[in-house]
């Protein structure tokens, strides 16, 4: 059987606008990559659909997802992120313990 580590996973569902320079953050924080994901949904601020026309696609949402093997890393970022885009755009954030393969990777 393999062995695993804990790490933790970071999601970030913000406005794709965003999206570049949350995933400059993740990178200069120490992160080693990461997941984007299209998504849709309702919230505080509004209901976002994936069928709006291009012109407002940059306010449609993402998820970016980054497993960092140390948490203090995460921290790094979740402070970052939420200083710099929650102030003024919609998102959120949220992290979970999970347990991974090939912790060098991460």
């Amino acid at each position: 059987m393999s062995t695993t580590s804990k790490a933790t996973k970071l999601s970030i569902v913000t406005e794709k606008l965003n999206e570049q320079a949350i995933e400059r953050i993740v990178m200069e924080a120490g992160g080693k990559g990461y997941t984007v994901f299209d998504g849709s949904g309702r919230g505080s601020h509004s209901t976002k659909t994936r069928d709006r026309a291009s012109v407002v696609g940059a306010f449609s949402l993402v998820k970016i997802e980054v497993i960092i093997a140390d948490r203090a890393v995460a921290d790094d970022i979740v402070d970052q992120v939420s200083a710099g885009y929650f102030g003024d755009f919609s998102g959120i954030v949220y992290l979970e313990e999970v347990e991974i393969l090939r912790r060098e990777k991460f």
